[in-house]
């Protein structure tokens, strides 16, 4: 099993220039996972990329922590749409298929 890299959360926040305190709340939302080492939080590096997104959110549109929780919902939801229409065109050019 490979070991699981883990991004220092102070590290994050000096490079994206970031207040600890919104690391904390979006970890309060559920948005990204903290893991904690021996009283030190990291973040797993697979998780980086969703929090530079959160990240950008945050300074280029000015949205709260609140903001992008209902933002990352819709998007999570408007990939579950997604998925359904791709399985239904599937199941329809199945019925088609077998129709003709």
């Amino acid at each position: 099993m490979a070991q699981q890299e883990l991004i220092l959360i102070e590290t994050l926040c000096t490079h994206y220039e970031i207040e600890v305190s919104f690391v904390d709340s979006l970890y309060s939302l559920g948005l990204i996972e903290i893991q904690t080492v021996e009283k030190t939080r990291f973040i797993p590096e697979e998780k980086v990329a969703d929090l530079e997104k959160m990240i950008r959110i945050h300074q280029d549109l000015e949205v709260n922590p609140e903001g992008i929780d209902v933002i990352f919902n819709l998007l999570q939801r408007v990939d579950d749409l997604k998925s359904e229409l791709a399985a239904t065109k599937n199941t329809l050019k199945r019925y088609k298929l077998e129709n003709q």
